[in-house]
Formats: C-alpha cells, structure tokens, sequence
C-alpha cells in the first residue's frame, strides 16, 4: 500500500498507463475517431479539437491498458460499448442555471400564462439537458416565486422531459443535487423555496423533481416520443454539428411541437431549411410554429 492507501499498480499496468499518457493520435486515427463520431452523434469534430480528443481519450486508453490510439480506434469499432462510452466522452456538457436569462424572461411572460390556461396536458422538452440546470430552471419558473403561484400545477397535467445522449448526466437530471459553487448561480427567491440546502450543496425540492423525467436519447435516432410538445429548449447543442444534421434536427423539433408551441435554440444557433420557413421568429433565438385557422 501507499502512505494514502492507495494500491500499488502492477508494473506493467503502470507502463501502459504511462504508454496511454504519451500516446500519439495520429491524423488517421483522428479521422477515425471523428468519422464514428460524425455517425453515431452528427457531431462534427475538426482537427482543431485534436488536443481535447486526446486529453479525453487518454483516459480511454488507461483504462483498457492500451498504448496506442490505432488500438483504441480498433476496440471501439468492434465493441458497441466502448464505441458509446467514446461518443459520451467526446460530448461536451456544460450548463448552468437561468443560462441566456432572456429566454426565461420571454418563458414566464409570454409562455407561461398561456400554459396555464390550457385545456390539457403540458408538455416540455429539455433537449440535450446536460446535466440539468435547464431543465429545472424551467421547472422553477413554472413553480414560481412564492408557493402559492405554485398551486396551478395541483390540478394541471404537466410534465417536463429532459433527455442526453450521455447516462452519467441523465443519472445526475434524477438525482437532482448541485453543489454550493452551482446553486448560486440561482437568485431568491427560487433557491430558498425549490431548493433544499443539504451537505455540500442543495437537493431539488420534491415539487421540482416530480415535474421531471430524465432519459438517455440520441438525437439522432428514431425518437420514442408520442407527445406533441407546448415547449422545446435544444441551446448550444446544434453548434457541435454541420449543417445538414442541424437542418434535419431542427425539422424534428418543429414536427414535435404542438401549433403555437415555442422553440428555444443557443444564443449562437440559427434555423435553417424547412424550420426556418415553418417558424416565426419572437425574438432573439426564440421562435414560435403558428396556429392552425
């Protein structure tokens, strides 16, 4: 043992770690690597993310006691669960609470009264959640401010999905804990009524995580949605991807949405193709799919 109590690696698992470390990822590998990830995510990698590839992968690499990344590149494409856990790897996943503040503005101005004059169920949809800070923000603007402007949800059917390709994510969307250096990206007095204060951070409230449901879903596979959306977000998702699977994603929202739902995209993003021409813009990276006369 070592004096922290850690055991010591045997010495060949030490100089492959150390092999793993060094590795060099040649352009083929790169072009590999980025080729699968094109496939199976549409995610578009250019050679400028060479570094973060490695850095990222290294760790790949260490834990399956590879050298080289032409031997990782072989595993992942003849093991399916490797080959995912590379594209979870590669996938940025970055948020953080009342993100692009406008767009939660416009939400509880415009959206929200109309939502709770609905005839129906609600249904919203957080769209490459990451790790959750989306899609409970728009759980804590549906709950309000005080816990009487919360009371509409008593008798109202609505649900919120929040989905990611990445598990590790989805798994955090379900446990609803953030840290202190997270849960003070929330003004008051949304914290205090919807969060919990607990040891190193803050819980979601009950009233907030039963509005939720977390999935892993691919964007790019058949979606097993049956509903029809009032409210999309997909923000700073599309920016990772060519045009052609942005045009073909952003079609796939706007089919998703009821007439008059809205669309929320990253203060980045634009629509293109058919979304473009089936939707009305509302503002900035806000847009709406008109009524049916």
């Amino acid at each position: 043992m070592t004096a922290a109590g850690g055991a010591l690696a045997p010495a060949g698992a030490a100089s492959a770690m150390s092999a793993a470390s060094n590795a060099e990822l040649t352009p083929r590998d790169f072009a590999a690597i980025a080729a699968i990830m094109h496939e199976d995510a549409r995610i578009a990698l250019s050679e400028a993310k060479t570094t973060l590839v490695q850095s990222r992968l290294g760790r790949r690499l260490r834990e399956h006691g590879l050298a080289k990344f032409s031997d990782y590149v072989a595993l992942v494409q003849s093991d399916p669960v490797e080959r995912h856990a590379m594209v979870v790897a590669l996938t940025t996943n970055h948020t953080h609470f009342f993100r692009e503040p406008h767009h939660f503005d416009h939400f509880r101005e415009t959206v929200l009264p109309v939502l709770k004059r609905k005839q129906g169920p609600v249904r919203i949809w957080s769209a490459g959640c990451s790790s959750g800070e989306e899609v409970y923000t728009i759980a804590m603007c549906l709950l309000g401010t005080d816990r009487s402007s919360a009371s509409w949800l008593r008798n109202a059917d609505v649900r919120l999905l929040a989905t990611d390709i990445a598990p590790h994510v989805v798994e955090s969307v379900r446990r609803g804990f953030y840290a202190d250096n997270v849960a003070e990206a929330v003004p008051e007095p949304y914290r205090s009524l919807w969060m919990k204060p607990v040891q190193g951070g803050y819980q979601m409230a009950d009233e907030a995580r039963s509005l939720v449901t977390a999935k892993v879903l691919n964007l790019f596979e058949p979606w097993p949605l049956k509903a029809a959306y009032d409210v999309i977000f997909c923000r700073n998702v599309m920016i990772y991807f060519g045009d052609p699977a942005k045009e073909e994603l952003e079609a796939g929202f706007v089919n998703q949405l009821m007439p008059g739902g809205h669309l929320y995209i990253g203060h980045s993003e634009r629509l293109i193709g058919p979304a473009a021409r089936h939707m009305r813009s509302c503002g900035h990276t806000i847009y709406q799919k008109p009524e049916v006369h």
